[in-house]
């Protein structure tokens, strides 16, 4: 894993269940601000068995974001509202409430 993916990893399985990030808050908190894109890339090569709460990393509109794996988005959503993450109607977070960081 290259240096920047390791520090966007660590900043990741440091949100708490219940909480979000961005993918640019996620770039922002690793030092690298603009980087935002790789943040998904980085969670989207994630090895197997890595251990990082991917799911706990959302658009900056609060929306869920496909990682190009059948039901992924499907999953994340079961996996956020099992610990407590609100979806609005039209399917958003409300990030002022859920916003970890």
């Amino acid at each position: 894993m290259n240096p920047q993916h390791a520090a966007f990893i660590a900043i990741v399985r440091t949100i708490p269940p219940g909480w979000v990030m961005s993918y640019g808050q996620v770039a922002r908190a690793a030092g690298l601000p603009r980087h935002a894109r790789r943040v998904g890339v980085a969670l989207k090569q994630l090895p197997e068995g890595e251990e990082a709460p991917w799911w706990r990393v959302v658009s900056g509109e609060g929306r869920i974001s496909a990682r190009g794996l059948d039901g992924s988005d499907d999953l994340q959503r079961v996996l956020l509202q099992h610990e407590g993450v609100q979806f609005s109607a039209e399917g958003r977070i409300d990030l002022r409430r859920f916003a970890w960081g």
